[in-house]
């Protein structure tokens, strides 16, 4: 069976994209392939993990493209040029629009460094957190990976990790620990269900 076009969005350092890429070598993910990369963010390190493996991206700015229905007609332009499956948010920090998550339903994944429906929603991303969960004091933490929906963080779950949280943790140190642990293992583990979903259902359409 053909293999699933992804496209995998981004704005920083591009971890969760390097895990991805991995994912592909040791075969994890096989019923897809990594064909963009899209950056909301020019100077990201991400852009230099993809030129490394190869991968053709993008550099999408909201704030350049002046408005955000520019910003998604050009994400959607893209996507139709690289005839794009599945898409994958690996620390994208854009919201998308309830239009545009409705075009894509079941076909964009999220990874969120909690274990939802705690630390989650609107403005909770990346060392924030970490922060929260810290202060809480929760022993357990962790992460998820669900579909996108017009609601922050609010889609059909898909995976979870716990992790445990250690005395002493700081948020840096907690933030790389759900890494390592959670989010560079769940997020290839559902790339590969969700490419091989697909597949399916395109060859049931034949």
């Amino acid at each position: 069976m053909k293999q699933v076009n992804i496209a995998v969005f981004v704005s920083g350092g591009g971890t969760n994209l390097q895990a991805l890429i991995d994912s592909e070598k040791n075969g994890v993910l096989k019923s897809g392939k990594i064909k963009l990369v899209v950056s909301s963010q020019p100077g990201a390190y991400a852009l230099v993990r993809a030129a490394n493996a190869g991968i053709p991206s993008v550099v999408v700015n909201k704030k350049a493209a002046g408005t955000s229905e520019a910003f998604e007609a050009q994400l959607e332009r893209n996507l139709k040029e690289y005839d794009i499956d599945l898409i994958i948010l690996a620390g994208f920090l854009s919201i998308l629009s309830g239009d545009f998550t409705a075009k894509y339903r079941d076909r964009i994944l999220n990874v969120h460094p909690s274990l939802i429906p705690s630390f989650c929603g609107k403005g909770m991303y990346g060392l924030k957190v970490h922060e929260a969960a810290l202060e809480k004091g929760v022993k357990v933490t962790g992460a998820t990976v669900h579909f996108v929906n017009r609601v922050p963080d609010g889609g059909k779950i898909l995976l979870q990790k716990a992790v445990e949280v250690q005395d002493g943790d700081t948020p840096e140190i907690l933030q790389r620990r759900v890494m390592e642990q959670a989010e560079w293992v769940l997020l290839p583990r559902a790339a590969e269900l969700v490419s091989r979903r697909i597949q399916e259902e395109k060859e049931n359409l034949k």
